[in-house]
């Protein structure tokens, strides 16, 4: 089944890469967090294909996908649902919101109220909602690729540090190189990619992976390591605010599911380090401002993993 799975994930690699180009590295944190059963937090300006993405990977899977753009009225019954009188019947019956789809793609995340984010981030936890006292499942599996634009704060509600500790990665996929962007015009001259692009991977591929990532093996001192890097970031002279338990979870998770895509059954220290900055990025607050730039944050984590001596383990 290892074997049959690390093919697999190879070749729905290829088939996102047909659309998005000269982003290797986005799309396998993309298909980390999926495996791994996390949400992304795309931070990102307009234009860069975050929306493709989402799309890309949904077609490639026969997943559903919705997208949501998010705006200052919207209210959680917009998208969780609501429960709605039946004239016939004589009782109340739920319909259900957009947010029951595999893949969700919640636009502009940070342009909504603080009351339709907690709707949102609570079913994102709960793997539901609960409407009028009554628990309805989502879809399984399930993906928020949540996006929010870093350099327009005009008209919007930041994210609490609370609140973005829920996701589990942020990612940015940034401007293609020239001879990358022109690949792309020439690839868009007569028609979209994605009016190619085909399924690859059925509902059940994802969850027996999901399945395997939990089983990938760990050694105790990479997990030493991990815990050693998060407790870092709350040490570190210039975080105000560090990494909490759920980031030593979502670390250990990331790099189990990193080494399935690198096509392993057992986690490597290379692993922790390339999950390093997408899993901790959001979740430290530096000293010297709150809302510091997405580079400082960087930097910091980068200067951590520098320090954090590597550990050496005898792997299967």
């Amino acid at each position: 089944m290892k074997t049959l799975i690390f093919e697999k994930i190879k070749i729905l690699k290829e088939n996102i890469k047909k659309v998005i180009i000269g982003k290797d590295d986005v799309i396998d944190y993309v298909i980390c967090a999926l495996l791994a059963k996390g949400n992304i937090l795309l931070e990102d300006v307009p234009g860069v294909g975050k929306t493709v993405l989402a799309k890309a990977l949904a077609e490639s899977i026969n997943l559903s996908f919705r997208r949501i753009q998010f705006t200052p009225d919207m209210m959680p019954s917009d998208i969780l649902g609501t429960n709605v009188f039946n004239p016939k019947t004589l009782e109340f019956e739920f319909k259900k919101g957009p947010i029951f789809t595999n893949i969700l793609l919640a636009d502009e995340i940070n342009r909504t109220s603080p009351r339709t984010q907690a709707g949102l981030l609570e079913a994102m936890d709960e793997g539901g909602v609960t409407i009028d006292g009554v628990f309805y499942p989502l879809p399984v599996p399930f993906l928020v690729i949540a996006t929010q634009n870093p350099r327009e704060h005009f008209g919007t509600y930041p994210l609490p540090e609370s609140q973005l500790d829920r996701f589990f990665m942020s990612l940015t996929i940034g401007y293609l190189s020239l001879e990358e962007e022109i690949n792309m015009l020439i690839q868009q001259k007569i028609s979209h990619p994605l009016e190619k692009i085909h399924s690859v991977w059925d509902k059940e591929d994802v969850i027996m992976a999901q399945d395997l990532v939990k089983h990938t093996y760990i050694h105790k001192d990479i997990l030493e390591y991990i815990t050693q890097i998060v407790k870092n970031t709350r040490e570190h002279p210039k975080v105000s605010l560090g990494a909490g338990p759920r980031g030593s979870i979502s670390l250990m998770r990331a790099s189990q599911s990193m080494a399935l895509i690198k096509g392993r059954d057992y986690v490597i220290p290379d692993d922790v380090i390339i999950c390093a900055v997408p899993i901790l990025v959001h979740r430290i607050v530096l000293k010297e401002q709150i809302e510091s730039p997405r580079q400082k944050r960087e930097e910091v984590i980068e200067e951590i993993l520098e320090k954090t001596k590597i550990p050496k383990v005898r792997l299967p």
